[in-house]
């Protein structure tokens, strides 16, 4: 599955979120996902809601999908 295609996915899903998506081409993704709506949820809160995003393509067409994700806080703080 093209990594632009899971960004879109995700973006589509989660209002006002910021995605990028890597491969190695072997099925393998990571994915930074950055949203407001993140602002108070736990890691895993956050995780199941991008996941949500790609429904029964996890497992499937996305063979395992490493997820990190940021408030714009904490990505403007990661990123300096």
């Amino acid at each position: 599955m093209d990594p632009n295609e899971i960004a879109i996915m995700i973006e589509q899903a989660i209002e006002g979120a910021s995605a990028e998506v890597r491969t190695d081409g072997q099925g393998h993704y990571e994915a930074i996902v950055v949203s407001a709506l993140f602002d108070g949820k736990r890691s895993v809160q956050r995780h199941r809601m991008v996941y949500g995003a790609l429904g029964s393509r996890v497992g499937r067409e996305i063979h395992a999908l490493a997820v990190k994700t940021f408030t714009p806080e904490e990505w403007q703080s990661a990123a300096s």
